[in-house]
């Protein structure tokens, strides 16, 4: 088999890729070890940057979002027994988040795909990628050989891409957070029209939404933590504990229909390419998901990615394929910082003495009392404008 581009990996990364390519007349394989309905099912992330949603209606993907995201300006920080308002509206104007599902977008772009013509394999098991630092790279799986030139790597952080890369080549850089999430997605309801962003002495919560009648649910537990341990009535109880702390405020509840715990780690592996392997997504880096910043970073790193590849083929110069790694990942280090500053601003350590926690709460004032610092929040909540890049906003 032949094709221009192999891809490994069929979640947003790798299937934007393949469309963002196809746009480009540029030909794509993608290899994915999941079923279609594993991917096109699983929840994960929910909230999409301005410059996401901008990507995804100038590649003609967007139709479903429109009608169906749902278009936030705000925030609310809630602690102390109040609520605190991050309005986007007045601090960023312009640019605001849309909830939309993750899953939702994954069946978008492999609908797109496939209506075009796209080739994705799904359930292939044993990939392997060789000679990688050549200009010959090439893909194995299920006894065939898939020649390519230039292969992406879009697998997340348990794929075979980034292990393929020699030892000694990669800088990792990582931490593991003393805590993890659990997380719900519930038939009811949301009881507000903004993400609530909960801080207690009891843990974090926090509150948002799929759709006008599912809500996603986050709560604190320790890493330790186990769903047997998690019982949907203690689940609501403790979700309730943490999010009526304001007045006039009351949670509704209703049918659980997924749950799951993640932990909670920042990664990065640099530089992001290795030869003719170019990492793209959670296969290079990931954040805890307070600052909603994974599936955002994925689709950032693919637009650099696609235009990269097209300057080669168009001009045969490989000068954005070279600048790719560094221009990706100064975007990913502000993004670690700010998914790291939101969780040590609204988590509960345990290894915090009670000075800690009293600069914890003094910054927390802070943000929702100057403008300055509400608006830095704002603007990297709602995602950074893109630095010009090749052609790319000349």
């Amino acid at each position: 088999m032949r094709t221009q581009v192999g891809i490994v990996g069929a979640g947003p990364a790798g299937l934007l890729l393949s469309h963002l390519l196809h746009l480009r007349g540029i030909d794509s394989v993608i290899l994915e070890l999941r079923s279609r309905a594993y991917c096109e099912s699983r929840v994960r992330a929910g909230v999409l940057e301005q410059g996401t949603v901008d990507i995804l209606n100038a590649a003609g993907v967007g139709d479903r979002m429109r009608r169906e995201g749902l278009p936030h300006l705000g925030i609310e920080l809630r602690y102390g027994g109040a609520g605190h308002r991050i309005p986007f509206e007045r601090l960023v104007p312009g640019r605001a988040i849309t909830v939309y599902g993750q899953q939702e977008v994954v069946k978008d772009l492999i609908a797109a795909r496939l209506e075009a013509g796209g080739a994705i394999h799904f359930e292939v098991p044993d990939v392997e990628l060789h000679d990688l630092d050549t200009a010959t790279p090439s893909i194995t799986f299920q006894g065939q050989r898939l020649e390519c030139d230039f292969i992406a790597g879009c697998d997340g952080f348990h794929g075979v891409s980034r292990p393929s890369i020699p030892e000694g080549v990669l800088t990792v850089y990582d931490r593991v957070y003393p805590f993890a999430w659990l997380g719900i997605l519930a038939r009811v309801k949301p009881s507000s029209e903004e993400l609530i962003y909960a801080a207690t002495d009891d843990g974090f919560a926090l509150h948002s939404m799929r759709s006008p009648e599912v809500s996603r649910f986050y709560l604190q537990v320790p890493l330790d933590a186990s769903l047997d341990d998690w019982p949907d009535e203690r689940i609501w109880a403790e979700l309730r504990n943490r999010l009526e702390t304001v007045p006039g405020f009351t949670l509704a509840s209703g049918p659980i229909m997924e749950k799951g715990i993640t932990p909670m780690r920042s990664f990065v592996a640099e530089p992001m390419r290795y030869g003719r392997l170019f990492l793209a997504g959670d296969a290079a880096h990931i954040v805890p998901p307070t600052g909603a910043k994974g599936l955002n970073l994925a689709a950032a790193d693919v637009r650099l990615l696609a235009e990269a590849i097209g300057h080669w083929y168009a001009t045969g110069s490989a000068d954005l394929l070279d600048g790719y790694s560094e221009a990706c990942l100064k975007r990913v280090w502000r993004a670690q910082h700010f998914s790291w500053w939101m969780t040590t601003l609204l988590h509960t350590f345990e290894s915090d003495d009670a000075y800690g926690r009293r600069l914890q709460r003094s910054y927390l004032d802070y943000v929702t009392s100057s403008e300055a610092a509400a608006t830095t929040l704002a603007e990297n909540y709602v995602g950074l404008p893109f630095e010009p890049f090749g052609t790319l906003d000349a």
